[in-house]
């Protein structure tokens, strides 16, 4: 009992609570898609293993998760997690998220896409329960109404716990939430879109509002600008990565100033500068929990506990990308 209890004081001092939900998640949403693409089987069990030494319990996915590299079918990050919660006998203390819409194979926001993906997602995490299932990105083929039909039938069901969106405007999210509220229906919990210091108009401008009024938790991605964010990105330096293609947009003066200053700030710190990114993207309004991806534990050590920033140093930050 003693070790139980202490258990539970050490989640409630390290984990925070999800908006509308039950769950209590690390301050830290450890991304899969490197999980079969970047980071191989081996490497993603020594990254999962150093996460939850951390305390860490909130995994998201997708089942286009890795489907993009050769060889791969999509699935492949699910497998991975699939086969180390097995092994490790630890699905209960995971907060696991995946998605559905994207995949070549199962593409869109139907109600029968949704219940045929879904099982394909279960099979491959092993497991008989997602947490919390996404619609990976707005289908407008298909009315929402008959998107959150389904996804209602899978929480009652018990298939899925909680449901959100990934890649949605600001309208098409209001306008999910207030047909789920007139149908009675299970409504979105959070939403997942691109967010970090280098990409923040469309966000703060057009979600963040919704975000605000419907108390749903902003968990964005590329928490970390494709790697930018991380300072191994200088000028004339090349990078060998397979996300350095995604990191033209930010290698110029901008970008580099950003960088210079979460450098300086990192070292009054005494810490890394993703620590500092995430931290300033951790600190927004409406944000629950950033997303941020790790292909190696020195990766994940690197930004796992990012840092508390004063609100000078958030002021400072921010008003170099406005």
């Amino acid at each position: 009992m003693h070790t139980l209890i202490e258990s539970l004081k050490l989640l409630a001092m390290t984990h925070i609570p999800l908006n509308k939900t039950d769950l209590m998640v690390h301050p830290l949403c450890l991304g899969g898609n490197v999980f079969g693409w970047s980071a191989d089987e081996e490497q993603s069990f020594a990254v999962l293993n150093a996460y939850t030494e951390h305390h860490g319990n909130f995994i998201d996915t997708a089942d286009v998760y890795s489907e993009w590299k050769g060889g791969n079918t999509g699935h492949d990050s699910e497998r991975i997690l699939g086969k180390w919660m097995k092994q490790r006998g630890n699905r209960s203390e995971i907060v696991l998220a995946t998605k559905v819409a994207k995949l070549s194979t199962r593409p869109g926001l139907s109600a029968s896409n949704i219940f045929a993906a879904v099982d394909d997602s279960l099979r491959a995490l092993q497991t008989d329960y997602i947490d919390i299932y996404y619609a990976h990105e707005d289908d407008q083929t298909v009315p929402l109404r008959g998107t959150l039909t389904a996804f209602n039938e899978l929480i009652k069901s018990g298939k899925v716990r909680y449901i959100a969106a990934s890649n949605y405007s600001g309208a098409r999210l209001a306008e999910a939430i207030d047909i789920s509220k007139s149908e009675g229906f299970a409504q979105y919990i959070a939403l997942q879109n691109h967010y970090n210091l280098l990409v923040r108009k469309e966000y703060e401008e057009d979600v963040l509002p919704v975000l605000l009024a419907e108390e749903i938790s902003g968990i964005p991605y590329f928490g970390l600008a494709r790697g930018f964010l991380t300072g191994k990105y200088r000028p004339g330096e090349t990078v060998e990565s397979v996300r350095a293609g995604g990191v033209a947009d930010f290698q110029n003066e901008r970008g580099y100033k950003v960088v210079a200053k979460l450098e300086e700030i990192s070292k009054s710190h005494g810490t890394t500068i993703s620590s500092v990114a995430l931290g300033w993207l951790a600190q927004q309004p409406g944000v629950a929990t950033p997303i941020a991806s790790a292909r190696t534990v020195e990766q994940l050590n690197e930004l796992v506990n990012f840092t508390t920033l004063t609100s000078d140093e958030i002021n400072e930050l921010s008003d170099l990308t406005k």
